[in-house]
């Protein structure tokens, strides 16, 4: 028998198909803002109108913003950006760019909250083994205007990297995920195809994992399915016309589905747990962890959960087909890497890799039981 928990969590309302710059100010005026605070992609603001064209319908009620987030939102940009935002008497965040900007700013609410304003307070509001320390609830939230589609935007989970140890770390709190999501397609033909692409692959990652999870239930299924069947459609047409903007609305659709495993208490696997390590160890974008390990998980997993794995092949297009070969040449089809070696990893780091995945919170929840390092070592070889 079927038994879960779905949480519906602290979004108001998700916004799709519409331009960013006029749904922020319907955002503003939803929600009475009058002093938001801009996270904002450096190349979007330096080299395009886009920012510029989202502050000027802002107007006054724009006090400030932050472009220097850099990937796997390492905790000195998360400082200083929370202590520009603290100083400005933000009252609502508003990102616009990537998913370590998403991130960057749920970990700033927190900062906000808790009054952290160092690199080491970080430590303070991290989770450990899992469980979250005592927080004070965030009072200054966030709006998001994604330019990937990972799916962070859906979430009320951060990773901040933290630069000393180059280990990512988890924030979380049910108020960090944003108060609304704008999905607005024509931002997204400035975002590199290489980023567009493989993020779209970590959102695949979700559905798959999720798919394919021991906890899996009807209501995360029905919705990853479908999420998975419009990504692997809509990364197709995006591939073969980067302006398809129907497309572009497709793939962030089905970014927004994809993250319904997640909300529906259903955990990620190894894929994640290892692209954890890869990204905040050894630099790898989040989006090539997934391109790079999700088929090599699935190999891995396939004894135990060969049924669950035939309905990803189904969602794909592909009955009756090995999933972790349809992932496998889908991903190849993209042009993304597809191994270790692929993106500068190579097999005298795996031992560390196996270690440091033990530690995060998906390895332990992988579908077929991971009981120790020499079998995330296992999994790295067929990724080598």
């Amino acid at each position: 028998m079927h038994k879960g928990r779905v949480v519906f969590g602290a979004m108001d309302e998700v916004v799709f198909g519409r331009h960013a710059a006029e749904a922020v100010v319907e955002q503003l005026d939803r929600l009475g803002a009058g002093r938001a605070f801009l996270m904002v992609s450096g190349t979007l603001n330096r080299e395009t109108s886009e920012i510029g064209t989202i502050r000027d319908a802002m107007g006054a009620r724009c006090v400030g913003t932050f472009d220097r987030m850099p990937a796997h939102t390492p905790r000195a940009a998360v400082i200083a950006a929370a202590n520009q935002a603290r100083e400005a008497g933000a009252d609502l965040i508003v990102t616009v760019g990537g998913g370590s900007i998403t991130d960057g700013a749920k970990a700033v609410q927190l900062c906000l909250a808790n009054d952290v304003s160092t690199v080491e307070g970080i430590d303070g509001i991290r989770t450990r083994g899992g469980e979250e320390p005592p927080l004070k609830s965030p009072a200054v939230r966030q709006i998001s205007v994604p330019t990937t589609i990972a799916g962070g935007e859906f979430s009320h989970i951060a990773g901040v990297t933290d630069e000393r140890t180059h280990v990512k770390q988890m924030l979380r709190h049910g108020l960090t995920i944003p108060r609304a999501t704008i999905l607005d397609p024509w931002l997204s033909v400035h975002t590199p195809e290489w980023l567009f692409l493989s993020t779209g692959i970590r959102a695949v990652d979700h559905c798959v994992e999720g798919i394919c999870a021991r906890e899996a239930h009807p209501w995360a299924d029905a919705q990853a399915m479908k999420g998975l069947s419009m990504l692997t459609q809509g990364l197709t047409r995006v591939k073969a016309d980067g302006n398809d903007i129907e497309a572009r609305l497709d793939c962030q659709i089905g970014t927004w589905l994809s993250m319904a495993p997640l909300s529906g208490g259903v955990p990620m696997g190894a894929s994640h747990g290892i692209g954890y390590v890869l990204g905040g160890g050894f630099n790898v974008p989040h989006g090539y962890t997934s391109c790079v390990m999700l088929p090599a998980v699935m190999r891995w997993n396939r004894s135990a959960n060969a049924e669950r794995q035939a309905r990803v092949a189904e969602a794909m297009g592909h009955p009756g087909k090995d999933a972790g070969d349809v992932l496998d040449a889908f991903i190849r089809g993209l042009g993304m890497p597809r191994s270790l070696r692929d993106v500068q990893v190579g097999s005298e780091h795996f031992d560390e890799i196996a270690e440091q995945a033990m530690r995060t919170p998906w390895v332990p929840r992988n579908p077929r039981k991971i009981d120790g390092p020499a079998q995330v070592r296992e999994i790295l070889m067929l990724a080598a």
